[in-house]
């Protein structure tokens, strides 16, 4: 199969720091080569993802995120080039709404983000001649007049993920500077607790400086070690040496790769029942799922959990070969069902039957 992907133009391929949504398409780019496939990606002339990648594109540029000009311009430019491919998955926001497509080629897209009523209306018109891909069951209930062709959990590429110990004596928190991540709650637990925190965190955008500088950094005390925003091997290696991933998510959260991400080091994950977790975290297994305020009482019990078993789960679960593997199936079915005449996603739901057990 020859597979257009398409991201956009703000982050390399893989990110060197902050970027969620290329990490995956770099995980399933990779994979998708793996198993035998053509990738062409359509992404920043910068990236590194070892496929080949469509040509005439700039650099990376963080400072633009969000920008409409720059998006629309790249995601022009990368279906311009993607009329020799069978299927173009477009992991962009304006792209799928784009109407000068290669004639013939079935497009499908992920939703990365939360669908919101304002999302989800854009989601409605793009299911009109697109397939549309969920990340977690959690976050298509969150509407329910869409029509979402499959859910498809994220995966990672275990090869670059060490099995740590866990033997740092400290809980660490990795996320976004930002109330939605539950930094503040994961102070909180960890001194609860009497553990130390390590604390990674994505700080570029003004308004995560900001909050940064007025709401979390006059309350860390000689307990908090601000680390700042960590390269994937830096981070892997806190992850690996901590008792624990605390993660109080406040928001109905799509996924969180950061806590599959913990998972693959062999450290369990203490989070909220919000949003994916009970997807991704099973309780009593590969960590505990509680309210903010009962989390600290889970901090001992978790140090019993086994981090061989954490890592299993995300190797039968969330490893990038199964993302692939899922992906293919859908993009089978789209083809077929484009090529009989029909339109993208007009078949029924196809559920990931690979994904780990949901917790009820």
């Amino acid at each position: 199969m020859r597979v257009g992907l398409i991201v956009g133009p703000w982050f390399t391929v893989p990110p060197e720091r902050y970027g969620g949504t290329e990490r995956v398409v770099d995980a399933l780019a990779r994979a998708l080569a793996d198993a035998g496939h053509e990738v062409l990606l359509a992404t920043a002339a910068d990236s590194t993802c070892p496929v080949p990648q469509l040509r005439g594109f700039g650099p990376s540029e963080p400072e633009e995120l969000g920008q409409t000009l720059s998006e629309l311009h790249h995601v022009i430019k990368a279906y311009a080039g993607m009329k020799d491919v069978d299927i173009i998955h477009d992991h962009t926001l304006a792209g799928p709404l784009y109407a000068h497509r290669p004639p013939g080629v079935p497009v499908v897209t992920t939703v990365h983000g939360p669908l919101t009523p304002r999302y989800a209306g854009l989601y409605r018109d793009m299911a009109q001649d697109t397939a549309i891909i969920g990340i977690s069951h959690d976050q298509c209930s969150r509407i329910s007049d869409l029509q979402i062709s499959a859910v498809i959990h994220h995966g990672l590429d275990l090869s670059t993920v060490s099995v740590g110990d866990g033997a740092g004596g400290y809980a660490c928190f990795v996320g976004r500077m930002c109330p939605d991540k539950g930094l503040l709650e994961a102070v909180a637990v960890a001194r609860e607790a009497g553990v130390p925190l390590r604390i990674a965190a994505k700080m570029h955008a003004k308004e995560e400086r900001d909050y940064f500088h007025d709401v979390v950094e006059p309350i860390l005390g000689s307990q908090e070690e601000f680390l700042g925003e960590l390269s994937d091997p830096e981070k892997y290696e806190l992850m690996g040496g901590a008792m624990a991933l605390i993660n109080p998510i406040q928001w109905h959260e799509p996924f969180g790769l950061v806590m599959i991400e913990a998972l693959a080091t062999g450290t369990p994950v203490l989070s909220t029942p919000m949003g994916a977790a009970p997807e991704i975290v099973q309780h009593g297994v590969t960590g505990y799922l509680a309210q903010t305020n009962e989390l600290a009482g889970f901090v001992q019990d978790v140090q019993g959990l086994s981090r061989a078993e954490c890592r299993r789960t995300v190797d039968e679960y969330f490893n990038a070969a199964r993302m692939a593997a899922d992906h293919l199936d859908l993009y089978a079915t789209v083809i077929e069902e484009f090529k009989a005449g029909g339109l993208p996603g007009d078949g029924k739901l196809q559920d990931n039957q690979r994904q780990a057990p949901i917790n009820l």
